[in-house]
């Protein structure tokens, strides 16, 4: 009997020690079936990095649990939670959704414009009629009407020369360029009406400042996560 449950406590132990052993995965990444070079493949919980060659292909550490991001500078990042069937398979296969491509600059060769007709005989009609309902033209008496008046400007009360302040919205551009569209609700589980109160609330740290002078997506995430335990509590 003992010998039984000393060999069924070895079995469990020894799948529990293979569990948390790491071990190497190969994987492909890639966009509408073309593979992608230079994505890095980032193991969040290892703190441990690698990136796809030519073919699309890396291999990294790994171990149950653990969470793989790949960040590409054209596409926005995806997110993965790696199983022991994952890790079992050996082939770990991602597809990222590229970025809308944005035009820089857009050159204007020829624009033709269909020239103005000017009625001649249209023109004197609304000169005449203009001229009948204008009651100094035919009777010489003023109707208190000024005309050929100048237009006069006045200031507007206040501090002269006030500076307009502009708003701030680096951080926001930076979060959209990084994150995909369902990031918020996916993953960190905001409502729809909740996402610009979280980016507002994450902009008014010192720290994401600090992420705009030198953009890191391992830093980004580790970031937003963090604010978002904080803006729970708060809710």
């Amino acid at each position: 009997m003992k010998a039984r449950l000393l060999t069924t406590i070895s079995f469990f132990t020894y799948q529990l020690s293979i569990s948390q052993t790491e071990k190497l995965v190969h994987g492909k990444v890639l966009s509408e079936n073309i593979p992608l070079n230079k994505v890095e493949v980032i193991n969040k919980t290892a703190k441990i990095s690698t990136k796809t060659n030519e073919l699309g292909e890396f291999s990294i550490l790994v171990k149950a649990h653990d969470s793989l991001i790949f960040f590409y500078k054209d596409s926005f990042f995806s997110r993965l939670k790696i199983s022991q069937e994952s890790i079992n398979q050996n082939n770990i296969i991602v597809n990222t959704v590229l970025k809308p491509e944005e035009l820089k600059e857009v050159v204007i060769t020829k624009v033709a414009f269909d020239k103005v007709k000017v009625d001649a005989d249209a023109v004197a009609d609304v000169l005449i009629d203009k001229n009948v309902k204008n009651l100094f033209w035919n009777t010489g008496v003023s109707d208190n009407t000024i005309r050929e008046a100048l237009r006069v400007s006045f200031p507007l009360k206040g501090k002269p020369n006030k500076k307009i302040e502009v708003a701030d919205d680096r951080f926001k551009k930076l979060i959209m360029a990084y994150c995909p569209a369902d990031f918020f609700i996916k993953n960190l589980k905001l409502k729809p009406e909740e996402k610009e109160l979280f980016i507002d609330f994450c902009d008014s740290d010192p720290k994401s400042k600090t992420l705009l002078e030198n953009p890191n997506v391992l830093a980004i995430m580790d970031f937003l996560y963090a604010k978002n335990e904080v803006f729970k509590k708060l809710k």
